[in-house]
């Protein structure tokens, strides 16, 4: 970085400077204390997180996409495949909504288990959608891509978010959830499956961490943990961290429980 002969600028104003490779980690902190703020300032303990593919969308928008593929306008196999994985979208929607009216109902000033999701669009547009339906606050954690936009309308306003470092989101996404549901999704979902996987597993992360593994006809065919037992990878009890699960309601059910036994018990952001 090259610096003039002459300098007045202080330097936490000068924008040169903050957005050079020296001021680096003021960019990383800031993306810690900033959202801390935030969260401190409207009461939230902890989240519930829902990962899944940002192209998955609702089954009003799959249906209008087939009909016109079928009229000559679209590639009817693709419009076909989409209807299909619509249903997670629907499922993810309806989920988000019963876990907020239940959060809702619980007796605490601060507010638990909150809906939280990658601010995204398909899966992630879904679960804010069915927190917002519940009138409940939500959040977005988005991340500034070229491919894909940000900050859904079912977002609470003050609650959207936007990283440019995935590792900071990413811990955002570790450090409140007391819970994560991962929906059928693509690189995205495979990553932070796999990391919150190996955080449970080492017990970096040590408190109780209830994993959903929604979708078992897409997730059997995509990955095979048995596999890996098989393998000698990884022990037959790690396969206990995950609850595989079709329905919207052994979901809710399995998370209620979950929730309701250990993580009341344990308010607050913990690793």
């Amino acid at each position: 970085m090259d610096y003039p002969n002459s300098r007045k600028t202080k330097a936490y104003k000068d924008e040169r400077f903050l957005n050079s490779s020296d001021a680096r980690p003021l960019r990383i902190l800031a993306e810690y204390l900033e959202p801390n703020s935030r969260f401190e300032h409207y009461n939230i303990d902890d989240t519930i997180v829902f990962m899944g593919s940002a192209r998955v969308v609702s089954r009003e928008q799959a249906e209008k996409a087939l009909r016109v593929a079928e009229a000559g306008a679209g590639i009817t196999d693709s419009a076909r495949n989409q209807l299909q994985l619509s249903r997670y979208y629907e499922d993810a929607k309806e989920l988000a909504y019963r876990l907020t009216m239940w959060s809702k109902q619980l007796p605490d000033d601060h507010r638990r288990f909150v809906v939280c999701t990658g601010g995204g669009p398909g899966i992630m547009e879904a679960a804010n959608r069915g927190a917002s339906q519940a009138k409940g606050l939500n959040i977005g954690l988005s991340i500034s891509l070229p491919m894909e936009e940000s900050g859904s309308t079912h977002i609470t306003r003050e609650l959207t978010f936007e990283f440019h470092y995935f590792f900071m989101r990413k811990f955002w996404f570790a450090y409140l959830a007391k819970a994560v549901v991962f929906f059928p999704g693509g690189f995205g979902t495979l990553d932070e499956l796999f990391e919150i996987l190996t955080l449970v597993q080492t017990r970096k992360m040590k408190k109780h961490l209830p994993c959903v593994l929604f979708g078992t006809e897409y997730w059997d065919e995509v990955i095979n943990l048995d596999a890996l037992v098989r393998h000698g990878s990884i022990d037959p009890q790690d396969l206990e961290l995950l609850y595989r699960t079709d329905s919207v309601d052994e979901a809710y059910e399995f998370l209620t429980r979950e929730l309701g036994e250990y993580g009341i018990k344990e308010p607050g952001a913990t690793l």
